[in-house]
């Protein structure tokens, strides 16, 4: 059926035109039509299948989106812009965390050889999740349709796609960074701590990611393995699902936990990633939705669990 689908689509310019007006139809009711809380419930509903209760959050997922609608500070918005955050690390915990920036940029017209090192480089946006472009060598890229993307990308405002407010007013940038590599030529293994409260509760590992073979492993705080899942599709389709062998604690893990524990003391929940780059430390950012709230964490009953175990403790000061 899909094939048949496909085919019309391909084949005939009106099925296609009427396919996307469709599209942009659905984008602008999504945005301009619904309101924050219907969209949330929506997005809830479609990812968990079951109804969101605003009113008496229980399960964590439906913590998170509690959050979402309901945590909403200007530290919010400095945290999750990619750019700005950096100044905030510097203060909170050391410069030496950062990821070495090349340069920042609101123009995507600076993306070229001339702007660009000889190492490898990440190039990313400051403003949302998704869209980065990773240069190994300057030399073999086509920049046009590099630059073209990226110009796109700066018009978007995520907020939009998400409701997550603390994307709503970041002003949109490029950020090009050294692209981390171990001795062996590997993205590093990038480390999730989850905290509570201000203390970390779980640890997702993510191994080869932007891979078909992408994996995310769970540990508690002792480094010892978890028994759920909270995972998502890949962007090459699949879920992120654990490895079955256990992960070797990181030498490092026990600075990670206090700095992170020292950068979560501002919020309810936030998770905070790191890169562990032959055993050096590197910040890689503050989500505050782990994926937005919407995937499953199985066994579905840690879901309620690990709901408990999170107290909505300053987000509930803010509203009253």
């Amino acid at each position: 059926m899909k094939k048949f689908f496909k085919k019309i689509y391909r084949s005939s310019p009106i099925i296609k035109n009427l396919f996307l007006t469709g599209l942009k139809l659905r984008k602008y009711y999504r945005i301009h039509c619904l309101s924050e809380e219907a969209f949330t419930k929506k997005k809830f509903k479609e990812g968990l299948g079951y109804d969101l209760d605003l009113e008496n959050p229980i399960s964590l997922n439906e913590k998170i989106n509690w959050l979402i609608l309901n945590d909403r500070t200007p530290l919010h918005t400095l945290c999750a812009d990619k750019f700005k955050v950096r100044e905030h690390i510097s203060k909170k915990i050391g410069s030496q965390y950062l990821v070495p920036l090349v340069f920042h940029t609101e123009s995507a017209s600076d993306l070229s050889n001339k702007n660009i090192p000889d190492y490898p480089v990440i190039i990313k946006t400051n403003h949302n999740s998704f869209g980065y472009e990773i240069i190994n060598n300057k030399y073999d890229i086509n920049w046009d349709p590099i630059r073209e993307k990226f110009q796109k990308l700066l018009k978007i405002n995520y907020y939009d796609a998400s409701k997550q407010w603390q994307y709503k007013n970041i002003k949109p940038l490029i950020i090009v960074e050294k692209l981390l590599k171990d001795s062996d030529g590997n993205i590093p293994k990038d480390y999730k701590l989850h905290c509570f409260n201000g203390l970390v509760r779980m640890v997702s590992v993510d191994i080869n990611r932007s891979k078909p073979t992408h994996s995310r492993s769970w540990y508690n705080k002792n480094w010892k393995k978890e028994p759920y899942s909270w995972s998502n599709k890949r962007r090459t389709g699949g879920f992120t699902d654990p490895l079955q062998e256990e992960l070797e604690k990181p030498a490092s893990f026990d600075l990670m936990i206090k700095l992170s524990e020292k950068l979560a003391q501002d919020f309810d929940y936030v998770r905070v990633d790191w890169y562990n780059l032959d055993g050096k430390l590197y910040f890689g950012e503050l989500t505050f939705h782990h994926s937005g709230g919407r995937c499953p964490i199985l066994p579905k009953e840690w879901d309620v669990k690990l709901g408990e175990e999170l107290v909505l403790i300053k987000s509930k000061q803010l509203t009253n």
